[in-house]
């Protein structure tokens, strides 16, 4: 008998069904059993009334893998509004050992690090399972949103020769005996492939070595990169984000059911220079330190009823050597960040395209070009005036779902302290 998915069962009532999955909870009454099993798709109730089929289901560990056949029977308090009844279990993986971590409770039970370091059991939680249903969702709609604005995807090395980003730190490896990097962004080579087909973007893994150990910062986490060329200036890649940013949320809500914010047709947008006024930081301030983007979020929240705000301009000594200054005055740059409630969800920006001035830009900075020729060579062969930005999708999904902690998001993550499992 072929199986079928606990969300199946209503469209199987009165008949003879198998479904196979996890043990998630029994409870044993006095005259009567239940198995609640979990599958891919959800719980199903199973009822055990003879002596002999409760007799099983005492027997029965959490967790454990069982098929079970039984009859389809409406009971409007189960799940779906059927249960098995009669049913016959074979157990296909039975646990032996206990569990560091219990799954039948609304939340799952122990600490954040010892769900991290049970994953392969935690992550079955429904509400961690969730999160990651979030985060492919949220994906989907990344790559529709810009597939139907014919973006092509593409996929770039993550093993290079230098550092992607000037400054910026690197894990180190042994690459045939010559020393290598893991990749810290695909920025170089999507913007050497909108000489190629002038809208790209790419999903990967980006590698970050730098000692953060906040609820916000991974040493590896999931970019979503996008770079679009004959541009005006920053805000036409502002304006293909807003819509990249509302497919997501549109798509997670769709598909998960996770209802999310409204996404503004005009994103509120403010200067860095008036950024720092509102947050009430010192007018001399290069970045914005996290108290900063929390005090920005609450105001475009006040202000404009709105989760999302652009800070624009950032200052040019800030911003890596690529990015392309304010006409009107070079001290700023024509650079953005987005917000999410209050916390740095994108970076982007327009990007030098001349070659003369990406010489410029790193003798400026002290910097030699032939650590940059390869990157360099491209702009000698004509490039247009183009832009792009990058999401973080764990951030993305933890501000989302309203996630403390970046982790709780992250299947597997790696930190500062976590290599493992």
């Amino acid at each position: 008998m072929q199986r079928i998915l606990s969300t199946e069962l209503a469209a199987h009532a009165g008949r003879t069904v198998t479904v196979a999955g996890w043990v998630h909870r029994r409870r044993l009454l006095k005259s009567v059993a239940f198995l609640i099993l979990r599958d891919a798709a959800g719980l199903a109730q199973i009822v055990a009334t003879s002596a002999e089929d409760r007799a099983v289901l005492e027997a029965l560990t959490e967790e454990s893998v069982v098929e079970v056949t039984g009859t389809v029977t409406a009971n409007a308090a189960a799940p779906a509004g059927v249960e098995l009844t009669a049913p016959t279990v074979r157990v296909l993986s039975a646990v032996a050992v206990p569990l560091p971590v219990e799954l039948h409770r609304p939340a799952p039970t122990g600490t954040l690090p010892t769900q991290l370091d049970h994953a392969a059991l935690a992550l079955r939680h429904p509400a961690r399972a969730a999160a990651l249903r979030v985060a492919a969702a949220a994906t989907a709609g990344f790559r529709a949103a810009l597939e139907a604005r014919r973006f092509v995807e593409i996929h770039t090395p993550k093993i290079v020769a230098s550092a992607t980003e000037s400054g910026a730190n690197v894990f180190r490896l042994d690459y045939f005996g010559r020393p290598g990097y893991l990749a810290q962004s695909p920025q170089f080579y999507k913007q050497l492939m909108v000489g190629v087909f002038e809208r790209v973007y790419e999903v990967g893994p980006v590698f970050r070595a730098e000692p953060h150990d906040t609820a916000r910062h991974l040493a590896q986490y999931t970019s979503l990169d996008a770079e679009l060329g004959f541009i005006t200036d920053h805000r036409d890649v502002m304006a293909v984000l807003r819509d990249v940013v509302a497919t997501m949320v549109d798509t997670v809500a769709d598909r998960t059911g996770t209802p999310g914010p409204g996404v503004p047709e005009q994103i509120p947008a403010v200067h860095f220079s008036e950024a720092l006024r509102i947050a009430g930081a010192p007018a001399d301030e290069p970045d914005l330190a996290p108290a900063h983007e929390r005090a920005l979020g609450e105001w475009a929240a006040r202000e404009h009823g709105s989760d999302f705000v652009f800070v624009t301009g950032y200052p040019m000594r800030k911003r890596p050597f690529y990015t392309h200054p304010q006409p009107s005055d070079p001290t700023w740059s024509n650079s953005f960040d987005l917000l999410f409630r209050g916390v740095e969800l994108v970076t982007g920006g327009q990007r030098l395209h001349r070659y003369d001035d990406y010489t410029a830009a790193l003798a400026a900075r002290g910097e030699a070009v032939t650590a940059y020729e390869g990157y360099l060579d491209g702009f000698r062969y004509g490039m247009p005036a183009h832009g792009g930005f990058a999401i973080g999708l764990e951030r993305f999904v933890a501000r989302l779902l309203g996630a403390a902690n970046v982790r709780e998001v992250t299947a597997f993550p790696r930190d500062l302290h976590r290599l493992t499992p």
